[in-house]
């Protein structure tokens, strides 16, 4: 059960890394997106990381209102 719920996990992750429009941005380069994705880290963990991590947030709620809007 547990490695089922893993898996759903990150497949649901993989799907954000695909909403994000990063898999047709980067022609599908996972070092890109991997390195992306550790920048986002370093600045999380930085100075203002919690403040960042706030806007990036908001602004992710507001894309899933827009696609729950969109599918209605």
């Amino acid at each position: 059960m547990q490695r089922r719920e893993r898996t759903r996990h990150l497949i649901e992750l993989g799907g954000l890394v695909q909403k994000a429009g990063l898999v047709d941005l980067t022609d599908d380069e996972r070092a890109t997106i991997l390195g992306g994705l550790l920048e986002l880290a370093d600045r999380l963990q930085g100075e203002g990381g919690a403040a960042l991590g706030e806007v990036w947030r908001r602004r992710g709620l507001r894309a899933f209102e827009v696609d729950a809007v969109a599918a209605e």
